[in-house]
């Protein structure tokens, strides 16, 4: 009897430990990613603004689209870091 008591307590530990359902409530995670999609928008749209404009000078397209990839990349990685409140930690 006492092994399966303190097997009860062990499982009940570890659900107050990890709740699956706790980063998917509405309240913090549609501020943060909302907070993130406005910091990181004007940062996207000069970026992809500098590639239309390349294309309209007359480069070839394949420069252009060269560029891509590293203001994608520094986007999504930016999104990550405001959506997750990954600053806030370190201040």
């Amino acid at each position: 009897m006492a092994s399966s008591a303190s097997a009860e307590t062990r499982s009940d530990a570890a659900d107050e430990e990890f709740d699956p359902n706790a980063p998917l409530e509405s309240e913090s995670g549609g501020r943060n990613r909302k907070r993130a999609a406005l910091a990181v928008a004007p940062f996207l749209a000069i970026g992809l603004g500098n590639v239309v404009l390349l294309l309209g000078w007359g480069l070839e397209p394949l420069w252009a689209f060269l560029l891509l990839p590293p203001i994608l990349f520094c986007s999504v990685l930016a999104y990550i870091v405001f959506s997750t409140d990954f600053l806030d930690q370190r201040t």
